[in-house]
Formats: C-alpha cells, structure tokens, sequence
C-alpha cells in the first residue's frame, strides 16, 4: 500500500508532525522550509525540544529521532516513525530514555506560585527568626558571654553562608524541582546520597516543629504561671498546648499553600514589630522593678561583665552552640518549597543569601543590646538594694549590679529566677511593651513550625515520588491543586507529637543540630564533588562560590556533629550508610534515570588507526574525554586472520605503552577482519561496558575519496550509517593537508634506525682498534655496504616535499599547543540533541582553549532575525552556556555564486552517469554496471539539499575564515536514496578550504537540558 505523502517521483519526506501528549499540537518554529529552502525532517534547534513533557513554562516539541531522519522510507515506502512516547503502565507521557525527562512535573495548571520575596526571603526569616530569637537568646549569651556570644552567631553563619553558596550554585545548574535539599543532593551525587539525606532532612524537619510548638508552649506556660492558672504541672501543660498547637498548625497547612502564604506574612508583620520593640525598650530607663529583675540602662560595666563567658550546670561552648544552631537552621525553608517557585534559580540564592544576612545582624544586635542591659543573675525582689555611698563594698560576681545600687550577692549562694542565665523571658522584660514579645514568640515560633511542618511532607513527597525505597511509595500520592502532601503532613504531624512529649526545647534542639549539619555537609560536599569532576553537565549560573570553600563548609559542619555529641554523630552516619547501601544493593528502577549528566558525558569511539598516526584526531578526541569519559583508539586491521593477527597482538601494548608516554588518557583496540565497516562495525556494537558504554563515533575525514576505489568510499560511507543506524553521535575531522602522518613517522623511525646503527659501528671501530689492519677494513667494508642498502630504502626527500611534510607535521599537531586568542565558530544548522553545542563547549573548559571564545551561527528566515536571535539567546542562557555571539544567517537560501557551484560540479563529474542524455536502453545498461554512480534524477531529487551544502560552504568562507575551529551541523544521507559519492562531495564542499572543521550530528536525544 502506497503511502500518500510519499512521492516516488521527487523524493521529498512525508508530511510530519509532532506527536501529541494530550490531543492538542505542539508547534515547532515554523522556519524550517524557509531557513533551509527545502521541506527537511530535520529541525532547526528550538527551546521547546528540551522542555520536560510537562513542564509548566511551556509545550515541549518532539524532535525526529535519527532512525526516522536516516531511513524513515525504508519499510516497504511506508514511513517508519518510532513511538516518540512510551506508552506503559505508570507511564505519565515522558520520554523513558531521555534525559530531558528525568522525573516529570505534575501538572500544574492553576497551582499558586511565590516570587523571590514572598517564597524565599520571607520564609527564611521567618524559620530563622525561631524559638530561639526571643527564649534562648539571651541565655546563649549569658553562657557564652558576648565575647564567645559573637562566635557562636558568627560560626552558624559561616557555616550557614557556605551552605548557601553551595546550594546557589547547585541549583542554579539548571530547572530546580519539588523536593529542596533532597532534589539537589539526589542530582548532584546520586539517588544513593539524595535518598538517605531526604529522609534525614524531612525527619529533621518534622522534629523541627515539635521544637518550635515546644518554644511557643513554653511561653504560653510562662503566661499560665504568672497567672496562677496553670493546668496540671508545667511538664505535662506545655505537652498538651504543645499538641493542641500542632494540630491547628497541621490544619493550616492541609487548607494549602495559599493559606500558608498568607498566615506567614501576617506572622512576619508581628514579629517585626516585636523585633524593633526590643531594641526600643533597651533605650527606656529602667523601671525599679525591671531592675530587681536585672535589667538597667545600657552601661559599659554591664557589657564588660558580660564578655567572660560562665558556663554552668555543666554546659560547655559546643553544648550551647548545639542549642544555638537550630536557630539558624532556616536557610533552606525557601528550597524546600523550590516546587513552588515562580523562578527557583533566581529566587533561591537571592532570598536565601538576604535572609542569611539580614538575620544575623539582627541576632547580633539583640544579643549585644542584651548583653549591655541586663546581668546574669538578679533576685526579683526590689528590696535587695544597697545604700547610697556602700558600693565601695561591691565584690565578687555581681560588681555591675552592686554600683547601681542593688545587692545580688545572694545568687552566688541560692539560685536565682531572674538574669540572662535563668530567666527564659529576658526579652519581654527588655521591651518597651512585654505583650509584643510575646505576640513576637507567638509568631517567631509558629511560624517557624508552620514552615517546618510544610517543608518536611514536601521534601518526603519528591523523595517517595522517586520510588528509591518502595515501601515508602504511598506517601507520594498528592491532593488538589498544588498537589498538596496530605499523607506526608499526617506523617509529620505523628512524629511531632512524638518528640513534643519530651517537652524540654534543650534536649530537642541538639538533635535538630545533629540531623541538620549532616545535611549541610551534604550539600557542601555536592557542590564540591560536581566542581571537582568538572562534569560538562556542571554549568551553575551563580558563579559566587569556591568549590574549596564548599569543602571547608562540608568538613567544618561534620567537625561541628563530632564535637557537640560525637555518638549522636556517629548514628546520624550509620543511618545514612545504612540507606546508601540499601539503595545502591536494591537499585530500584527509577533511580537509573536520577543522574541526567551522565548522559552529556561524551564516550568516544576515535578510529585512529595505530595512535601516532593521526595525532590531530587523537588529541581533540582526548580534550572532549579527558576526566570526562571513555576515549577508544581503534585500529582496524584488513585481511586474512592468519595474517594480520600477529600485528593485532603485536600493537596491543606497544601502542597502550605510547599512550601512556604521552599522557593521553585512552585505551587501544584492535580487530582484524576482511572490510574496513565489518571491524568498525564490530567496534560499534561491542565496545565498552555500563555506563562506559561510547555513544559517539569519531573519525577523520576522507580526504581522497575522488582517487579512492568505489569499496573504499562504500565502507567509508558505510561505516557512517552504522553509527546512524546503532544510535551514535558521529563526529568527522577535516584538516586541509590531511590526518594521516604515518609515512613521516615511518620515515623517521628508519632514520632513528639508521643513527643508531651509525653509532654502533662507530662502537664496534672503537672496540676493534688494536686489531689487524685488514680484519678492520673488512668490517668496515661490511657495515658501510650494510648502510648503504638500507639508505636506498629511503630516498632523499626534496625540499618542497620536506616543507609540506613540515606543515602536515605542524597543522596535525596544532592541537598539542595552547590555542591563541579567537574563537571556536559553531554553526548549529540542526537540533541534534544539543551534541553540537556540548563539545564545542567543552574545548572551552579546556586550558588550550581557553582564550577561545564560542561564536553561535544559526539558520534564520528574512523578517525575524531579532526573534530568531532572542530564542536563541534564550535557549543558550537555560543551558548556562556562555557565548561571544549570535548571528543569524538569513539568506541562507540564496543559490550558490557560479563558481562554487562549478567547483562542485567538477568535483562530482567522474562520478555521475549522464543517463539522461543517452537512450532509455543505455541508460539502464549504465546503470546495472554502475549502480553505485549519481543519476541524474538523483541529482534532481536532492537538488536544494546540494544548493544547501554550497551556499554553506560560501557562508563559511565569509564568516569563519579566521576562525581557530569551526563546528558545523553535520549533513545525514538517508540510507538507500543518497549515493555515497553524492554524500562524500556535500561533506567534501561543504568543509572545502575552511580552517579545521569538525562535522557533527548527535543521536537526537538531549546531551544538554534544563535540568542539568
């Protein structure tokens, strides 16, 4: 049966349209006929091909694979187009095997989404800004004294800035999903290290709340108690507010994260108020009361008092650090809502950064303001005053005190009430208004739990939607909307009440600590390990960070677990041990897709031939591999087994051993086989293991394709479709004065020969001087007969042969030497995967290439140039990829100028039939002897293609000459309709008298993304 949109006659491709994930029709740009002046399956490059299926920012387009681009005619005339989508059970229309989908977005239509401010910056003051801003505070600083007050503040803001830097740099490597510091150590290290540390960091947000519900019932017990109006005793009261208290927290949360947003604002308001309202009171003269209480005017002996630290009931500065640090514990309250985020990769480091500074200034400031204001230790009772003019009498701890008139001495005795060191309610006796501090404890400590008690669900959902422990799938089932974690909220709110029981905030807080710094250390060392590897999927756009500093954070943070409980620490690690090894011997399915940069890392299959031989491909093989991937130099030996086994066996390690002299960082391999493409072949589809697997075919070009028997060009072109038809990415070299270099290898090694056995015979003339005259002249006879022989074997080289030798020598070498300034042009006709912006990219990392800058040259129409470069400029900044320019080549279209079009004639001449100017008979006569020749219908059919190559080749030379490399889209000859002369003379003309060219066409599936 015929298939309608093929017709016979012109060759053209069907009529193609992309598939549809829910009925509708996702559009490509529509330049593509015109970009290229003739109806093509190929696609221009196009933002909407990296898009996840879906994505909320936009539809993503479905790019023809290479099957469908290289022999979409070849069953039967009917088109052959694979399942773009995979259609399984659970399948929810993503591309199983493309990176570009890693783990697919709910849909979201409707869902509210928070900007940098109200998402981030306000949640993270908000959690930071906790129980401890109004009931620890002061007691920290009574511990530590202000002078080692200073150092605790200032080593959780290290700690908490460095962990910043980490996670603003990780998350900036493309799109950030639900799931916060789970979705960012999960991609940046693994589901091994991202599956034990999420259930770490979830639970140690559900304890979290229950210290921050224990902080407000404290406060709210503190209020009972000085009305007399306490319940049962003060243990079991704050266990019941404490309860009561999470469950309206719980209903907040589950009414949605609209309702969470505003509760947070209003909170913010209040605590704001209460904040400034302490830092007014400290300016109010003190009441007689206030004083008896131990709080005065600011005084200098105060402060001074102040700054020894006076640790006590056996706390130490780590003890009270450990109390401390949960405090500053809110930094990722922004990540880990990132789901919910309008741009997480602006928000994020922008609000988290802000919140890190502006809170810290503000514990600062009230710590100090405190610390000037109010002793340790002070009685309450306003008789224990002292007598005007007897302060001379003041010793002991209490010196500040007793010279402004008050007697405290008894503190030393008996334990006091009052004082930074006992009294939890310092701050509201401070304030200008005490209501509002207790407004503000309300508010400080339900916020925080209220983020909290979100937080937790949301990053235990991302973590059960990746289904790395099974057992744990249940939870991942989301609710309306926003897909709201209603099974993970009834979790936490279990696990709360648990640890509320305790009812002590200092025996809560150092396990916070615990779970909190091994997940900061985490996120460190992530961000370390990614810089470290220099993985080409590791393009952070927040270039604010050091990946030393990143390792600084992540030892100063596993340093700090050991020395505030060392065994506490010691558990925390077993635990997540424990869960790495769990996933890493289960391996659930979904975790092989997790780590989509593995994808982008190129593996290459270089054939080379023995390594020396053709330097220049090696060495740009090696500067796309190296610390990267799997780099093969393959030599195809062509023959009987018998006969070319021992060289097989014989340039195994001789070859490995130059490889290794030279420090390229590549294996060799041999196969010996009757044909050129049966080897290549063989290499194809047996190299590598795992994830060592190459996905890219690297060879140089076939300079005398034209002088070349017709099998040579065959198996050549051959070999190009197999890579094609087994999935690879193909990468051809061309260099103006060829790769090959092995005859002046060979004639060098002879001469190495020669010089060598010239000093041996000088040796032997040494050794046998003593002996006779004739016996001398003998041997002499004998081994000058000998070199002459063998210098008959080489023959002197002309000049002009030396000098072209010299500069093939040079040009293959180029390589070896640092590149000076210029650029690297890469001209992206096709949107392969993005395999033709990877390298290039790479070689930019790369020391040698270091001074080159990437130029960008795309196909555009007449009348949007500016919108074509916007999309463009657009696609580039999603991929993090930093670039000189972009042109947009608009007449791209034009016919070639006569004398490039004769160049290609005369190039192809030898090589066509002719048939349409002799008989009908002849003609097919010409044919059946000559199959492999170019028709002129054929000429015909690919006419505007042929144009296409020319014009290109016109559009190089005029942009590009200077160039110090030029990447260019590579042309595919679809299987059984382009002969191979043809397709040898578009890739001949199209790199002709160009500066190093590099052909390239991906496998059509995405080596660069949004979201690595």
């Amino acid at each position: 049966m015929e298939n309608d949109a093929y017709d016979r006659i012109v060759d053209k491709p069907p009529n193609y349209e992309e598939t549809s994930f829910s009925g509708e029709h996702r559009a490509v740009r529509p330049s593509v006929v015109s970009a290229f002046g003739h109806d093509t399956l190929d696609r221009v490059p196009n933002i909407n091909f990296y898009r996840n299926a879906g994505s909320v920012s936009g539809n993503r387009a479905v790019r023809p694979s290479l099957q469908e681009l290289h022999d979409v005619f070849q069953k039967n005339g009917r088109v052959s187009v694979t399942n773009t989508v995979e259609d399984r059970e659970g399948s929810d229309g993503t591309l199983s095997d493309d990176v570009e989908s890693v783990i697919p977005l709910d849909n979201k239509d409707g869902a509210v989404r928070f900007g940098w401010i109200k998402g981030v910056l306000v949640r993270c003051m908000l959690n930071i800004w906790g129980v401890m801003l109004f009931i620890r505070l002061s007691w920290v600083f009574g511990q530590a004294g202000w002078g080692l007050g200073i150092v605790v503040i200032a080593l959780s803001c290290v700690v908490t800035t460095v962990t910043g830097l980490s996670m603003s740099a990780i998350c900036t490597n493309g799109v950030v999903r639900g799931g916060g510091a789970y979705y960012l150590i999960s991609r940046s290290l693994g589901p091994e290290f991202g599956g034990s540390i999420g259930l770490i960091f979830a639970f140690a947000n559900a304890v979290a709340v229950a210290m921050y519900v224990v902080g407000f019932a404290e406060t709210v017990v503190d209020l009972l108690k000085e009305n007399d109006a306490i319940m049962i005793d003060e243990l079991n009261d704050i266990r019941i507010i404490g309860c009561i208290s999470v469950v309206l927290l719980l209903g907040i949360s589950v009414a949605g994260m609209e309702w969470e947003a505003k509760a947070q604002i209003g909170l913010l308001i209040i605590l704001l108020v209460a904040i400034a309202n302490v830092f007014v009171g400290t300016g109010i003269p003190a009441s007689t009361d206030k004083k008896s209480k131990g709080f005065f005017s600011y005084d200098v002996k105060i402060f001074m008092e102040n700054l020894p630290p006076d640790f006590r009931d056996g706390e130490t500065f780590f003890s009270v650090f450990a109390i401390f640090f949960p405090a500053a514990t809110g930094i990722l309250a922004g990540a880990n809502i990132s789901g919910d985020l309008k741009d997480p990769q602006d928000a994020l480091p922008k609000g988290t950064l802000l919140a890190i500074l502006i809170t810290g200034v503000t514990y600062l400031g009230i710590a100090l303001c405190v610390s000037a204001t109010v002793v340790r230790d002070a009685t309450g009772n306003i008789n224990d005053t002292i007598a005007t003019g007897m302060d001379m009498f003041c010793n002991g701890t209490n010196i500040a005190a007793c010279e402004q008139g008050w007697n405290f001495s008894s503190c030393d005795v008996n334990s006091c009430k009052f004082g930074s060191m006992n009294n939890f309610q310092v701050m509201t006796m401070v304030s200008g208004f005490g209501p509002l501090i207790t407004a503000g404890t309300f508010s400080a400590t339900l916020s925080s739990a209220l983020a909290s008690l979100v937080s937790a669900p949301k990053v235990f959902q991302a973590l059960c939607k990746d289904n790395i422990y099974t057992a744990l799938k249940f939870f991942a089932k989301g609710h309306g909307k926003n897909n709201e974690p209603i099974r993970g909220y009834v979790l936490t709110f279990i696990i709360a009440v648990a640890f509320i029981i305790i009812a002590d905030l200092n025996v809560i807080a150092p396990i916070i600590s615990n779970f909190f710094l091994a997940s900061y250390a985490l996120i460190n060392f992530s961000c370390f390990h990614a810089s470290y590897a220099k993985s080409p999927g590791w393009r952070p756009a927040y270039r604010y960070y050091n990946m030393w500093l990143s390792l600084f954070g992540a030892v100063l943070c596993c340093g700090v677990m050991f020395v505030i409980n060392w065994w506490a620490a010691l558990l925390t690690y077993a635990i997540e041990i424990f869960l790495y090894v769990y996933v890493t011997v289960k391996k659930p399915s979904e975790t092989q897709t997790l780590i989509s940069s593995l994808s982008s890392v190129p593996q290459c299959i270089v054939l080379t031939g023995a390594p020396k031989n053709r330097p220049a491909l090696l060495d740009l093989a090696h500067c796309f591999t190296k610390n990267y991937g799997l780099c093969l130099t393959c030599e195809v030996f062509v023959g009987p087994r018998t006969e070319t086994l021992t060289d097989v066996n014989a340039g195994m390690e001789k070859n490995q051993m130059w490889l290794n002299k030279k420090k390229r960082k590549a294996f060799y391999t041999a196969v010996a086989c009757d044909s050129f493409r049966q080897g290549t072949e063989n290499l194809l589809q047996a190299s590598g293991l795992g994830r060592l697997k190459p996905n890219i075919l690297m060879m140089g070009f076939k300079k005398d394709w034209r002088t070349a028997d017709t099998a040579g060009v065959q198996s050549y072109v051959g070999v190009l479709h197999d890579a094609f038809d087994f999935d690879y990415g193909t990468v051809v070299l061309r260099m103006n004065q060829g790769l090959d270099i092995s005859h002046i290898i060979k004639a060098q090694e002879e001469m190495e020969r020669e010089a060598q056995e010239q000093k041996d015979l000088e040796k032997e003339e040494l050794t046998e001087e003593n002996k006779g005259k004739s016996i001398f002249r003998k041997s002499r006879n004998l081994s000058t007969q000998g070199l002459t022989s063998r210098a008959s074997v080489t023959t002197p080289q002309s000049p002009q042969v030396v000098v072209v030798n010299e500069r093939l020598v040079s040009t293959n070498t180029q390589f070896q030497r640092k590149q000076g300034k210029g650029t690297i042009d890469v001209w992206w006709m096709f949107d392969d995967g993005g395999l033709t912006l990877l390298l290039p990219y790479i070689l930019t990392t790369r020391k040698k290439f270091k001074d080159c800058k990437m130029r960008i040259f795309i196909a555009g129409q007449p009348g949007r140039t500016e919108q074509d470069r916007h999309e463009m400029k657009s696609l580039l900044e999603k991929f993090r990829i930093k670039y000189a320019d972009i042109h947009v080549i608009d007449d791209i279209t034009q016919n070639p100028n006569s004398n490039s079009w004769k160049m290609f004639e005369d190039m192809i001449e030898p090589f066509r039939l002719h048939e349409g100017s002799k008989s009908t008979t002849l003609a097919e006569a010409l044919r059946k002897d000559n199959p492999w020749k170019i028709s002129d219908a054929e000429l015909d059919s690919f006419e505007e293609k042929t144009n296409l190559q020319v014009r290109l080749n016109e559009l190089l030379q005029e942009n590009s000459r200077a160039a110090n490399l030029i990447i260019v889209s590579m042309p595919i000859a679809r299987l059984g309709s382009v002969s191979d002369h043809l397709y040898m003379a578009w890739l001949d003309i199209l790199t002709k008298n160009l500066p190093p060219t590099v052909l390239i066409r991906g496998n059509h599936k995405s080596v660069l993304t949004f979201y690595s």
